[in-house]
């Protein structure tokens, strides 16, 4: 999909050509609408499609006519039947008169931000749009990481009767989030590092200080929950052991006490006269009697010993 947005009078329009100024946004392009772009910016189409391939790392490289920037951004996916997260490439290539951003996925967020929540936003000044996009990828990552702790915490307020096999499950799930969101913060700050080193616009630095305290932030972020997680994961499997232990615990004291008729019918059915009551008119029921005394008994005793 190809969007073509313009600011003017700092509301963000989306218009119907390529002009000077555009903000040119593809999603999930085809060939045709990567081709278009490529002929009418000559931009290289190896660089052009480079976000679109998962596996490319975040960096910037400086040619002739434009620049390439490559960062990653934090989408949701479906592991095991349930909406995790995952992060992505995302490009972002700056030429004379156009920002053009390529990305496999649809950013809502961009929009939200981008037309409500940032100051002096123009698509005209290119830098400056890189960084309201850099600062708006940073403000995503600090939200889905919020999201990743309350899954968590719901995961932890769980712990104990409630607690399944699902929760180990989904908490595994999160810090395999955790991982992706760490690396691909770490190699944005290094991006962001390295324009803040080139900016040559003063009137940006705030923005660009901004951007990243966000992003450090969201990696101190990640890096706490993930410390989080591994002791919340440690407590759901001493919960587990516990419960375990104390269904073998009880199962030991019930055939316990489910010995005690076995044997004293076991002996008894050698039919030796000589047993006690084996001679008397009611010698069963005195058994019987005798042996639910002694079961009971027990279980007092194991009772008291809090072992049922």
């Amino acid at each position: 999909m190809l969007n073509i947005y313009m600011t003017e009078n700092g509301i963000l329009n989306e218009v119907n050509e390529l002009q000077p100024g555009v903000w040119v946004k593809l999603t999930t392009p085809d060939a045709e609408e990567n081709q278009q772009i490529v002929d009418h910016y000559n931009i290289d189409y190896s660089d052009l499609v480079a976000a679109l391939d998962d596996e490319e790392s975040s960096r910037i490289e400086f040619e002739d006519d434009y620049t390439l920037i490559l960062v990653d951004i934090p989408i949701t996916e479906i592991r095991n039947d349930e909406e995790y997260y995952t992060t992505i490439p995302l490009g972002i290539i700056l030429t004379e008169d156009a920002v053009i951003t390529i990305c496999r996925e649809e950013v809502e967020i961009f929009e939200k931000n981008l037309r409500f929540k940032m100051r002096n936003f123009s698509t005209r000044k290119k830098m400056r749009f890189v960084y309201h996009i850099l600062y708006s990828i940073a403000r995503l990552y600090l939200y889905d990481l919020r999201n990743i702790d309350k899954a968590r915490t719901d995961i932890e307020e769980r712990a104990g009767e409630d607690t399944s096999h699902d929760d180990i499950v989904s908490l595994h799930e999160l810090e395999t989030s955790l991982v992706y969101f760490a690396t691909s913060l770490r190699a944005n700050n290094m991006v962001i590092t390295r324009l803040m080193r080139a900016n040559k616009f003063p009137e940006d630095e705030e923005l660009i200080e901004d951007t990243i305290i966000e992003n450090n932030q969201a990696i101190e972020m990640a890096t706490i929950y993930r410390n989080i997680i591994d002791s919340t994961r440690e407590l759901i499997s001493a919960v587990m052991d516990n419960r375990l232990n104390n269904v073998m615990k009880y199962l030991t004291s019930i055939t316990l006490v489910m010995a005690i008729p076995t044997v004293i019918s076991g002996i008894y059915g050698m039919n030796l006269k000589w047993l006690p009551f084996a001679g008397t008119v009611y010698g069963f029921a005195i058994v019987c009697a005798i042996t639910v005394l002694i079961c009971v008994v027990t279980m007092l005793i194991l009772k008291k010993k809090k072992m049922l």
